[in-house]
């Protein structure tokens, strides 16, 4: 509940800022002033096109709606979970030197990702989809139900899976080996947008 409590933090703040009452900010938004007094105390949250309605109305990005939502100041995280070693160690070394200004840890399953995860908001996650015990696709369904806005991006050699990661909407399906390109690209492309990522 605490990210509850510090995005109706960040709206008030913004609300205030622009010198609007919840009043008009409700108008402008076209919903009940006790929707966004809701909003404001975090006994409900807004959905991603309310986000993105709210974030034009108060005139700001919508990824500092988001990270309030997330509770996340700090640098964005990103997770790679592939259980061959070596392709594991490549993408995070090929994602670190790509996305200097954020944190990326490696998993070599998906229990331990999913552990780490249930505690830190992970803003994006390159699965790889053949894991041993649960695989990618089922793990990937857990973390967005942890947090809606992780993009998910698929790292696998394993074409005939992209239509079922095409109908869980990720956010990316990428055929290895991961390159500076392909890593570019996706970042570029995420369903949901993710602040402090330099290319």
């Amino acid at each position: 509940m605490q990210s509850a409590e510090q995005f109706g933090n960040k709206l008030r703040e913004l609300r205030t800022a622009r010198g609007l009452t919840q009043r008009q900010l409700a108008d402008l938004m076209i919903v009940s002033n006790g929707t966004i007094g809701n909003w404001e105390t975090g006994k409900r949250l807004p959905d991603l096109s309310m986000l993105a309605r709210l974030a034009g109305c108060l005139g700001v990005e919508t990824w500092v709606l988001i990270d309030a939502l997330r509770g996340s100041d700090c640098a964005p995280r990103i997770i790679v979970v592939e259980d061959v070693p070596v392709v594991l160690r490549g993408s995070i070394h090929m994602l670190e030197e790509e996305l200097p200004g954020a944190e990326i840890l490696g998993f070599s399953n998906a229990a331990d990702a999913l552990t780490y995860s249930n505690s830190n908001p992970v803003s994006i996650a390159f699965l790889d989809i053949e894991l041993p015990g649960e695989d990618g696709i089922k793990l990937g369904r857990k973390l967005t139900q942890l947090d809606e806005h992780t993009n998910i991006i698929f790292l696998t050699s394993h074409i005939e899976y992209l239509q079922e990661a095409t109908y869980d909407h990720c956010s990316g399906y990428v055929l290895k080996p991961l390159t500076p390109d392909r890593i570019r690209h996706e970042i570029s492309h995420l369903r949901f947008p993710v602040r402090g990522l330099n290319l």
